[in-house]
């Protein structure tokens, strides 16, 4: 049983209480939401969808991941995509990379930040990285090494993938998320995200590891990673709120998974993330029309994908108005 707690978001605050509380949305779509695609997106139709992203107000965008073309094929223009992508104005880009090799091409391509990923559990690290966690931590410090000699600023993330849990390994301790956790801010990130790989978490899940992490790393801790396998993504997000977290990965459509996590689905979809944050008076900067105007570039662009996501099916309420 979790003890009642008095949270940063009172129940039934009037929405004017948030007015104007910054939360930053992170769109994974570029990277997480087609990797697990059954066909790859055209590169001159993905430049078109981040551009319309970026232009729709997301202040971050994941635009792929510097990883071998025979594991992902979807990534193998990442390169391309990222240099034209650092030319749009006002938007962070970020791209991931599992190790030193693919840091330095993200580097090379212009990247503002580049994720690293380090899971808790061995059975996916070991599945997707063919390391243990340890050895994935050793690795994060080579990168941030490397990158900190470098003469152009690129900001770090540390990545914690399958936090909440494992198809490989099941129900991960709180204390190995702490310790990978700790490990990486000695290794020298500059922010460490928590992530729901797999998507097995819950709120109460959401918020011990949250107050565990943070009791141990501080502010260092960034953003939470969700996925909707199960239903409970926003809800989740509802959590990490609760707890203080202000920033968020989502992907347009609920789009996404992980290749090396079997049974892992989409993630939060960006626009029902973007609805539910303004309509409770958080500030996104992101225009939600805008936003969900995106989505027929990537029904172009993917015709054989499913899209997801409540808002976009329902249409936004008369009811509706954004954060100032």
């Amino acid at each position: 049983m979790h003890e009642l707690v008095t949270l940063p978001i009172k129940p039934g605050a009037p929405q004017g209480d948030m007015m104007g509380e910054k939360v930053i949305v992170c769109e994974v779509g570029p990277r997480d939401g087609l990797q697990m695609a059954k066909t790859r997106m055209a590169t001159a139709t993905k430049t078109r969808w981040i551009a319309a992203l970026a232009a729709s107000g997301l202040p971050e965008i994941e635009v792929g991941s510097f990883v071998p073309v025979r594991v992902i094929p979807q990534m193998a223009d990442t390169a391309e995509i990222t240099r034209r992508a650092v030319l749009l104005p006002n938007v962070t880009i970020v791209a991931l990379a599992p190790n030193l090799k693919g840091a330095q091409a993200a580097y090379e391509n212009g990247a503002h930040r580049v994720s690293v990923p380090v899971s808790v559990s061995e059975g996916h690290s070991r599945a997707n990285l063919n390391r243990s966690p340890a050895e994935q931590i050793a690795e994060v410090a080579r990168i941030v090494t490397w990158v900190r000699a470098q003469p152009r600023r690129m900001e770090i993330e540390g990545a914690c993938s399958t936090s909440f849990g494992c198809s490989f390994d099941g129900r991960i301790p709180v204390a190995n998320v702490v310790r990978v956790a700790a490990g990486l801010a000695e290794a020298g990130v500059d922010m460490i995200g928590l992530a729901d790989t797999v998507g097995y978490a819950h709120p109460a899940l959401i918020r011990e590891i949250v107050r565990a992490v943070r009791a141990e790393i501080g502010p260092k801790l960034d953003g939470l990673h969700l996925h909707d396998t199960m239903g409970l993504g926003i809800a989740n997000a509802l959590a990490g709120l609760e707890e203080g977290v202000r920033n968020f990965d989502a992907a347009l459509a609920g789009l996404g998974g992980c290749p090396f996590a079997p049974g892992a689905s989409g993630n939060i979809a960006t626009e029902d993330l973007v609805f539910m944050l303004e309509s409770m008076g958080f500030s996104t900067g992101i225009d939600l029309d805008k936003l969900i105007a995106t989505r027929e570039i990537l029904a172009h662009g993917l015709p054989a994908e499913t899209l997801h996501g409540q808002i976009a099916r329902a249409g936004i309420p008369k009811t509706f108005k954004a954060a100032a």
